[in-house]
């Protein structure tokens, strides 16, 4: 098999959106691209923040300016209808510190949005946290000012908060949404070695990626993981003749199926269908036996509820797939 070009992209513009804005890079199926992240908020992996010039404007409307995307990407041979394999090959950590935040009005534990209020209890207050990542030690360390234990110590696990294809019909999503088109599903899947499958809605796919986070808990509850710049490489292959409606994820011992909508029992029902549908199509089950063994042998993660869609991720064991 010929290798693809490996292509070291420096973006002119960081985008706050998905869809088919304009390419930074064209590539074939099979090539790959390298390229450094800016955090959640903007900044390098120096602390600096984004010039105004490698934003991207809108002279219609004002962006929010959060997880800003590398990209996008074209790839010539991608089709509606194609899926795009997105091989995460290396999420390397160029930053020895992460920030996290609580931010009023907005987390897991409200509803509530500026102009938009719900209850009469006062907001979560802001505060800000500054973690300091160990890079050889692969942890996130944590000083506690109101504890008694005076620090916390977590492993690292860098994963792409943020990654996706143009949505279907045209649509246009902020870089805060996930979707059918993957984006900010914040699931910690999307890390090294794994294989994420994106269903390709518009010619040329327009993939982008960004928003990389050295660890996350399950619902990234507060809203804000560790937010951190990496240099990031991904191989990107077409896949003809079969389409899928959702993205999946493949590692060395699981398939996984995604659901982003909201509520979040239903992000859990298109999770579970879509794991079904590929376990019947692609590994030959019985429509009602697939549910079974799901039911029994499956796990299940929720990638994140504080986006505007929520994210869930199914988990099947590989073992007991046929050989």
């Amino acid at each position: 098999m010929v290798e693809g070009t490996v292509h070291r992209l420096e973006p002119r513009i960081y985008y706050y959106t998905f869809g088919p804005n304009e390419p930074a890079l064209s590539v074939k199926s099979g090539d790959t691209v390298v390229a450094r992240t800016r955090d959640a908020g903007g900044f390098n992996e120096k602390m600096e923040p984004m010039p105004e010039e490698l934003k991207q404007h809108s002279a219609s409307t004002l962006l929010s300016e959060r997880n800003p995307q590398v990209g996008p990407v074209y790839i010539e041979e991608a089709e509606p209808g194609d899926i795009l394999a997105v091989t995460i090959q290396r999420i390397k950590l160029n930053r020895d510190y992460a920030w996290s935040r609580h931010r009023s009005n907005f987390g897991s534990l409200t509803g509530e949005a500026p102009g938009k209020q719900l209850f009469l209890n006062d907001p979560v207050p802001e505060a800000k946290f500054d973690w300091q990542l160990d890079l050889e030690q692969n942890t996130g360390i944590l000083e506690l000012k109101s504890s008694r234990r005076k620090r916390i110590e977590i492993p690292l696990h860098p994963f792409l908060g943020s990654i996706g294809v143009a949505p279907r019909f045209g649509r246009i999503e902020t870089s805060l949404v996930p979707g059918e088109f993957g984006g900010n599903m914040d699931c910690i899947e999307t890390r090294e070695d794994t294989i994420l499958y994106l269903p390709v809605w518009v010619r040329g796919a327009y993939f982008s990626f960004g928003d990389v986070h050295a660890a996350q808990g399950d619902g990234e509850l507060c809203g804000v993981a560790l937010e951190t710049t990496a240099e990031v490489t991904v191989k990107l292959e077409v896949r003809k003749g079969k389409n899928i409606d959702w993205p999946r994820l493949e590692d060395e011992t699981h398939i996984m199926t995604t659901g982003s909508i909201q509520p979040l029992m239903d992000c859990v029902r298109i999770a579970t269908v879509e794991l079904v549908k590929w376990l019947v199509d692609d590994y030959g089950f019985e429509k009602w036996e697939a549910f079974q063994v799901i039911s029994q042998a499956a796990t299940m993660r929720i990638g994140n509820v504080v986006d505007p869609n929520y994210t869930v991720v199914v988990k099947f064991p590989k073992k007991y797939l046929p050989d």
